[in-house]
């Protein structure tokens, strides 16, 4: 039986009181405020994104803070292997650490040089555009550095747990 799917909370989150973490196996845990957060080195990616339900839009525009930055300021520990993303509505996936890294993956608040509209993850979603789009989480709230694969929630219910668009892994056993 399919899990019910979290609440998806449609509404603008307050950036007053927004906070992205990295937590778990890191030698430094750090939140940041939104003004924190905007205040390190931006990054920006150009490229295309692919959802699991086939649809691809080509030459789009994303920019705020790579993952990498935020994972270099926590500290990997050195048995660390995966991440648990986590998003203000309870949403979760899972990404191994070489799918984050090595600029892969941002945390973005900009979408075409504007703010990222809420129904599209903003203010800030998690941006892996070399996998399908689910695993860009959407309201995106922190990262839990694992020393193990942990399935998120379309994982559990089917989905691959990678999410290759290359390799079409849309569903376990794909």
């Amino acid at each position: 039986m399919v899990d019910a799917p979290p609440r998806l909370v449609v509404r603008a989150l307050d950036v007053a009181s927004w906070s992205f973490s990295v937590e778990g196996l890191v030698a430094h845990p750090t939140t940041w405020t939104w003004e924190e957060i905007h205040a390190l080195p931006e990054s920006a990616y150009s490229g295309d994104i692919h959802c699991v339900t086939t649809w691809s839009k080509l030459g789009v525009h994303f920019s705020g803070v790579s993952v990498d930055t935020l994972l270099d300021i926590a500290g990997l520990e050195l048995t660390a292997s995966h991440v648990m993303a986590f998003s203000h509505t309870g949403y979760t996936t899972n990404l191994p650490l070489a799918d984050v890294s090595g600029g892969q993956a941002w945390v973005v608040w900009e979408y075409e040089h504007a703010s990222l509209p809420v129904e599209h993850g903003g203010p800030a979603r998690l941006l892996v555009p070399h996998l399908y789009f689910w695993k860009s989480a959407k309201w995106v709230a922190g990262l839990r550095v694992l020393d193990h694969d942990e399935p998120g929630f379309w994982e559990r219910n089917g989905y691959h747990d990678l999410g290759d668009p290359w390799l079409e892994q849309r569903y376990q056993g794909d």
